[in-house]
């Protein structure tokens, strides 16, 4: 029996001008997870693969961005796109919330970020400070982008900052208005 190659549901691989985070202003290739009810492509392992290094051919990016959706509900599939390099450096936007699933792709990022709103409540910022952890540990440039919704207090986003520059001083912080 051949296995059947893994695949997930992508709501597209458009190019963009990064918005957030330490790359704001980069322009990159946005690998975006499909989210409930979005209209998606189902993509092989392969077939993101060879997508990927098409399209960073024909124009200048500085990084893939890895976003949308649960992106580490899909680390397996991940993995397999990126186990033989990435034609640019891969970053993974993500909320933080499975740090125990970083270890499978962790070995293909160049960059995790963090984007939080500052809003969550303290076991969300926990994982997503153990998640800037691992990334430390494993020697992947990290950060945190703080996007505030809902008018969080200046002394809230001061204790995530805090908690994030105690999982690791080389935490890159950046908060966005």
């Amino acid at each position: 029996n051949t296995p059947m190659p893994l695949g997930a549901a992508l709501a597209g691989i458009p190019s963009g001008i990064r918005a957030t985070g330490p790359w704001a202003g980069r322009r990159q290739l946005f690998v975006k997870f499909a989210g409930i009810a979005e209209t998606a492509t189902m993509y092989t392992a392969d077939a993101l693969r060879t997508e990927l290094a098409r399209l960073a051919q024909r124009s200048v990016y500085h990084s893939i961005s890895i976003s949308g959706g649960d992106p580490l509900g899909e680390a397996d599939f991940l993995a397999t796109a990126f186990e033989g390099g990435a034609p640019l450096g891969v970053m993974l936007d993500h909320d933080g919330q499975r740090p125990e699933a970083l270890a499978r792709v962790i070995g293909c990022l160049a960059m995790v970020q963090v984007t939080l709103s500052g809003a969550e409540d303290d076991a969300v910022v926990a994982r997503a400070v153990a998640t800037l952890r691992h990334a430390a540990e494993k020697q992947v440039a990290h950060a945190i982008a703080l996007v505030p919704e809902a008018d969080p207090s200046d002394g809230r986003l001061l204790r995530i900052v805090e908690q994030a520059k105690g999982a690791s001083a080389e935490t890159s912080v950046v908060v966005h208005p």
